[in-house]
Protein backbone atom coordinates (compact mmCIF):
# COMPACT_ATOMS: atom_id res chain seq x y z
CA UNK A 1 0.00 0.00 0.00
CA UNK A 2 1.31 3.44 -0.94
CA UNK A 3 1.01 6.19 1.69
CA UNK A 4 1.96 9.37 -0.14
CA UNK A 5 3.68 10.78 -3.21
CA UNK A 6 5.93 13.82 -3.30
CA UNK A 7 7.05 15.49 -6.49
CA UNK A 8 6.51 18.29 -8.98
CA UNK A 9 2.96 18.99 -10.10
CA UNK A 10 3.12 18.47 -13.87
CA UNK A 11 -0.58 18.78 -14.74
CA UNK A 12 -3.72 19.78 -12.89
CA UNK A 13 -7.42 19.96 -13.64
CA UNK A 14 -10.45 19.88 -11.30
CA UNK A 15 -10.66 16.07 -11.28
CA UNK A 16 -7.07 14.88 -11.70
CA UNK A 17 -3.45 15.76 -11.06
CA UNK A 18 -0.23 14.39 -12.50
CA UNK A 19 2.70 14.33 -10.08
CA UNK A 20 6.15 13.82 -11.59
CA UNK A 21 8.75 12.03 -9.51
CA UNK A 22 11.60 9.61 -10.24
CA UNK A 23 11.14 9.98 -13.98
CA UNK A 24 7.49 8.90 -13.84
CA UNK A 25 4.24 10.87 -14.00
CA UNK A 26 1.55 9.52 -11.67
CA UNK A 27 -2.07 10.27 -12.56
CA UNK A 28 -4.13 10.83 -9.42
CA UNK A 29 -7.88 11.24 -9.17
CA UNK A 30 -8.61 14.18 -6.86
CA UNK A 31 -11.50 16.03 -5.24
CA UNK A 32 -12.31 19.66 -5.85
CA UNK A 33 -10.90 20.57 -2.43
CA UNK A 34 -7.55 18.99 -3.29
CA UNK A 35 -7.62 20.75 -6.68
CA UNK A 36 -7.88 24.06 -4.84
CA UNK A 37 -5.07 23.18 -2.44
CA UNK A 38 -2.79 22.28 -5.37
CA UNK A 39 -3.26 25.53 -7.30
CA UNK A 40 -0.12 27.24 -5.91
CA UNK A 41 2.07 24.32 -7.09
CA UNK A 42 1.06 24.46 -10.77
CA UNK A 43 3.85 25.92 -12.89
CA UNK A 44 6.15 25.96 -9.88
CA UNK A 45 9.23 23.88 -9.10
CA UNK A 46 7.99 23.51 -5.51
CA UNK A 47 7.34 19.93 -4.47
CA UNK A 48 3.79 18.96 -3.58
CA UNK A 49 2.81 16.06 -1.34
CA UNK A 50 -0.40 14.09 -1.73
CA UNK A 51 -1.67 11.27 0.45
CA UNK A 52 -2.71 8.25 -1.59
CA UNK A 53 -5.42 5.66 -1.66
CA UNK A 54 -4.89 2.84 -4.16
CA UNK A 55 -7.75 0.98 -5.83
CA UNK A 56 -6.84 -2.21 -7.68
CA UNK A 57 -9.50 -3.56 -10.02
CA UNK A 58 -9.45 -6.36 -12.53
CA UNK A 59 -9.17 -3.86 -15.38
CA UNK A 60 -7.30 -0.95 -13.78
CA UNK A 61 -5.06 0.30 -10.99
CA UNK A 62 -6.17 3.72 -9.79
CA UNK A 63 -4.70 6.23 -7.38
CA UNK A 64 -6.71 8.82 -5.48
CA UNK A 65 -4.75 11.77 -4.12
CA UNK A 66 -5.62 13.97 -1.14
CA UNK A 67 -4.05 17.18 0.09
CA UNK A 68 -4.39 16.08 3.71
CA UNK A 69 -4.77 12.95 5.80
CA UNK A 70 -8.18 14.07 7.06
CA UNK A 71 -9.71 14.09 3.59
CA UNK A 72 -8.21 10.68 2.86
CA UNK A 73 -9.61 9.31 6.13
CA UNK A 74 -13.09 10.57 5.23
CA UNK A 75 -12.76 9.03 1.76
CA UNK A 76 -11.78 5.68 3.27
CA UNK A 77 -14.71 5.80 5.68
CA UNK A 78 -17.15 6.67 2.90
CA UNK A 79 -16.13 3.74 0.71
CA UNK A 80 -16.84 1.33 3.58
CA UNK A 81 -20.53 2.20 3.23
CA UNK A 82 -22.50 -0.20 1.04
CA UNK A 83 -23.39 1.49 -2.25
CA UNK A 84 -20.66 4.15 -2.01
CA UNK A 85 -17.77 3.55 -4.38
CA UNK A 86 -14.61 5.56 -4.90
CA UNK A 87 -16.23 7.77 -7.56
CA UNK A 88 -19.19 8.60 -5.33
CA UNK A 89 -16.92 9.26 -2.34
CA UNK A 90 -14.88 11.68 -4.47
CA UNK A 91 -18.10 13.38 -5.60
CA UNK A 92 -19.15 13.84 -1.96
CA UNK A 93 -15.75 15.31 -1.06
CA UNK A 94 -15.96 17.64 -4.07
CA UNK A 95 -19.42 18.84 -3.10
CA UNK A 96 -18.83 19.25 0.64
CA UNK A 97 -15.89 20.36 2.73
CA UNK A 98 -14.62 17.96 5.38
CA UNK A 99 -16.29 20.08 8.03
CA UNK A 100 -19.63 20.16 6.17
CA UNK A 101 -19.54 16.39 5.73
CA UNK A 102 -18.73 15.73 9.39
CA UNK A 103 -21.48 18.13 10.47
CA UNK A 104 -24.11 16.55 8.18
CA UNK A 105 -23.28 13.07 9.48
CA UNK A 106 -23.07 14.12 13.13
CA UNK A 107 -26.44 15.92 12.92
CA UNK A 108 -28.08 13.20 10.84
CA UNK A 109 -28.81 15.65 8.05
CA UNK A 110 -29.59 13.35 5.12
CA UNK A 111 -30.79 16.31 3.04
CA UNK A 112 -27.28 17.71 2.72
CA UNK A 113 -25.91 14.38 1.52
CA UNK A 114 -28.89 13.78 -0.79
CA UNK A 115 -27.99 16.96 -2.69
CA UNK A 116 -24.81 15.28 -3.97
CA UNK A 117 -25.13 13.72 -7.45
CA UNK A 118 -25.60 9.96 -7.23
CA UNK A 119 -26.73 9.99 -3.59
CA UNK A 120 -30.35 9.05 -2.95
CA UNK A 121 -32.16 9.27 0.36
CA UNK A 122 -31.48 5.62 1.29
CA UNK A 123 -27.74 5.96 0.60
CA UNK A 124 -27.60 9.26 2.53
CA UNK A 125 -29.30 7.61 5.50
CA UNK A 126 -26.97 4.60 5.26
CA UNK A 127 -23.91 6.90 5.32
CA UNK A 128 -25.24 8.58 8.47
CA UNK A 129 -26.07 5.30 10.23
CA UNK A 130 -22.77 3.62 9.31
CA UNK A 131 -20.47 6.58 10.02
CA UNK A 132 -22.12 8.60 12.78
CA UNK A 133 -20.11 6.85 15.50
CA UNK A 134 -16.90 6.92 13.47
CA UNK A 135 -16.82 10.60 12.52
CA UNK A 136 -16.44 13.14 15.30
CA UNK A 137 -16.25 16.88 15.04
CA UNK A 138 -12.65 16.75 16.26
CA UNK A 139 -10.33 18.55 13.94
CA UNK A 140 -13.10 20.66 12.44
CA UNK A 141 -11.65 23.44 10.38
CA UNK A 142 -8.42 21.54 9.95
CA UNK A 143 -8.60 21.67 6.18
CA UNK A 144 -7.67 25.16 5.02
CA UNK A 145 -7.57 25.69 1.28
CA UNK A 146 -6.44 28.62 -0.78
CA UNK A 147 -8.91 30.13 -3.24
CA UNK A 148 -8.72 28.90 -6.80
CA UNK A 149 -6.94 31.11 -9.29
CA UNK A 150 -7.42 31.59 -13.01
CA UNK A 151 -10.85 29.95 -13.01
CA UNK A 152 -13.13 29.83 -16.03
CA UNK A 153 -16.49 28.59 -17.19
CA UNK A 154 -14.75 26.25 -19.64
CA UNK A 155 -12.67 24.58 -16.91
CA UNK A 156 -15.72 24.11 -14.68
CA UNK A 157 -17.72 22.78 -17.63
CA UNK A 158 -15.00 20.29 -18.58
CA UNK A 159 -14.75 18.99 -15.01
CA UNK A 160 -18.51 18.55 -14.66
CA UNK A 161 -18.82 16.77 -18.00
CA UNK A 162 -15.98 14.43 -16.93
CA UNK A 163 -17.92 13.72 -13.73
CA UNK A 164 -20.82 12.41 -15.82
CA UNK A 165 -23.13 15.37 -16.43
CA UNK A 166 -24.38 16.23 -19.93
CA UNK A 167 -22.81 19.21 -21.68
CA UNK A 168 -26.20 20.89 -22.23
CA UNK A 169 -27.29 20.70 -18.57
CA UNK A 170 -23.83 21.83 -17.42
CA UNK A 171 -23.87 24.89 -19.68
CA UNK A 172 -27.37 25.89 -18.50
CA UNK A 173 -26.41 25.47 -14.83
CA UNK A 174 -23.18 27.45 -15.20
CA UNK A 175 -24.97 30.24 -17.10
CA UNK A 176 -27.53 30.50 -14.27
CA UNK A 177 -24.78 30.70 -11.65
CA UNK A 178 -22.72 33.23 -13.61
CA UNK A 179 -25.77 35.44 -14.14
CA UNK A 180 -25.94 36.09 -10.40
CA UNK A 181 -22.21 35.65 -9.62
CA UNK A 182 -20.14 36.71 -12.64
CA UNK A 183 -16.86 36.62 -10.71
CA UNK A 184 -17.32 33.09 -9.32
CA UNK A 185 -14.16 30.96 -9.29
CA UNK A 186 -14.01 27.54 -10.97
CA UNK A 187 -14.34 25.88 -7.56
CA UNK A 188 -17.42 27.96 -6.70
CA UNK A 189 -18.98 27.23 -10.09
CA UNK A 190 -18.51 23.48 -9.68
CA UNK A 191 -19.72 23.43 -6.08
CA UNK A 192 -22.81 25.49 -6.87
CA UNK A 193 -23.61 23.32 -9.88
CA UNK A 194 -23.22 20.13 -7.82
CA UNK A 195 -25.38 21.54 -5.02
CA UNK A 196 -28.06 22.45 -7.56
CA UNK A 197 -27.98 18.85 -8.82
CA UNK A 198 -27.37 20.14 -12.34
Amino acid sequence: MYDFIEGRLAELDPISATVQTGGFGYLLHISLNTFTALQPFLGSEKMCKLYLHQVVREDAELFYGFSGKEERSLFRLLITVSGVGAGTARMILSSLSAEELRKAIAEGNAGVLKNVKGIGLKTAQRIIVDLKDKIGMAGAGGDQFLPAAGSSKEEASSALVNLGFTKVSVEKALDRILASRPSATVEELIKEALKAGI
